[in-house]
């Protein structure tokens, strides 16, 4: 099974085609470096880099800090200057792009072709760009995509549920996007790959980068499957707050989030309270209630999210109009389809002795002739069976006992 969009990127702006520059794009190429550049000195989601970017564009920017005259931008002082300078200092764009293009890599950024741009929702908190490792065109795939998250020291049964859940809706083509960490991140990109379909996973590090280690076969596998993108240059490691500030990320880029297991100070509940400001669906997996890896599930389902149980029920409310889980509903069972008055009668016979029609038609309220008429509609189901002149439960021994037949299958 392919996923959506599973298409070579275009080459319709910077960072396609794993960073080659579209014929004539002297300007874009100065663009992407630039961008390029900033994901060595600007922090994820640092709002005051994004209203400088906003301010003196990128290539200004850069200008700023890298010039023989630099200017420092508003609202740094001279100090804090001295940091961002000596990091744009250090900065080698080229270097990078080459660098990821060798390993099958690429760089995007706001006005690419591929660029999601459900991302600019994020506002100043906007990634600077993304750097990418796998074939699919990330916005194509961004656009029907869900993230899946939950806790890292998981229980079975919340592995079980995010893996099952991640391959119910790569099934029905929807793309999978998670962390990569141990627990629910791993079982959902795992269920996703096993049944052929797409995951995408967004990291706190550089997209070349192995973290955690243990994940190092399963991120192999994503990237030759999937997309493994972040908004790190090669080779950066990641902290406490990329962590956090990642999953800003997953919320943004999907139609919703599904969060399974996950305690009150899990990180996984950041993002899907980031989704929940972001307008995008937020979703619970329920657990046991004395369970403490339920507990923040819990309390997003006391407040705004959506209780899901398996992936039709997600895809019914990210999906598009028609696309509705089926109708959940009980066994239909023998009884169930009588029509009232003949299931009257047969709840007035008791069980264990058999009864003459008169007393069974004072029992049911009903005429001696009409429960003759039953009885034997009964008797051709299987409900009933004579004994003598009267009647009785079809498989009761005779004699003894007291129960009535809407006892016998709890309808009382």
């Amino acid at each position: 099974m392919t996923g959506p969009g599973d298409t070579e990127p275009t080459s319709g702006g910077p960072g396609a085609g794993g960073g080659a520059i579209p014929a004539g794009g002297a300007e874009w190429e100065r663009e992407l470096l630039a961008r390029a550049a900033l994901t060595r000195v600007l922090e994820p989601g640092e709002e005051r880099g994004g209203r400088w970017l906003r301010e003196y564009g990128a290539v200004g920017l850069i200008r700023r800090l890298t010039g023989p005259e630099a200017q420092a931008p508003a609202g740094v002082g001279a100090e804090r200057l001295d940091g961002y300078r000596g990091r744009a200092a250090l900065a080698e764009p080229r270097r990078d792009l080459a660098a990821a293009a060798a390993s099958g890599g690429r760089f995007v950024c706001p006005g690419s072709a591929e660029w999601p741009t459900q991302l600019d929702d994020l506002g100043d908190a906007r990634p600077v760009g993304l750097w990418l490792r796998g074939r699919p065109n990330l916005r194509t795939w961004a656009l029907r995509s869900v993230a899946v998250v939950g806790a890292r020291a998981c229980t079975p049964y919340g592995a079980h549920m995010a893996q099952t859940l991640a391959a119910g809706l790569a099934e029905r083509g929807w793309v999978v996007v998670s962390g990569a960490a141990y627990g629910i991140d791993g079982a959902a990109h795992r269920g996703a790959l096993a049944s052929g379909g797409a995951t995408a996973a967004v990291l706190a590090c550089g997209v070349d980068v192995a973290y955690p280690r243990g994940h190092a076969g399963l991120l192999g596998r994503i990237a030759g499957q999937g997309l493994v993108l972040g908004e790190l240059a090669p080779g950066s490691h990641p902290t406490r707050s990329r962590f956090v500030l990642r999953n800003r990320v997953i919320a943004a880029l999907t139609r919703g989030t599904v969060v399974v297991e996950a305690a009150h100070r899990s990180g996984s509940l950041v993002t899907a309270r980031r989704a929940q400001e972001l307008g995008r669906f937020t979703m619970g997996i329920p657990g046991p209630a004395t369970s403490g890896l339920s507990a923040g599930v819990h309390e997003l389902l006391r407040g705004d999210a959506v209780l899901v149980t398996d992936a039709a029920e997600v895809v019914e409310l990210v999906g598009s109009m028609g696309e509705l889980a089926p109708e959940r509903r009980g066994p239909v069972l023998a009884r169930d389809l009588l029509d009232g008055e003949t299931g009257r009668v047969l709840d007035a016979l008791p069980a264990g002795r058999a009864v003459r029609a008169e007393e069974l038609a004072r029992a049911s309220g009903n005429g001696t002739d009409e429960v003759i008429g039953r009885l034997y509609e009964l008797h051709s189901l299987g409900f009933v069976e004579r004994q003598g002149d009267g009647w009785q439960l079809a498989g009761q021994p005779a004699g003894g006992g007291t129960q009535t037949g809407a006892d016998r299958r709890g309808g009382r």
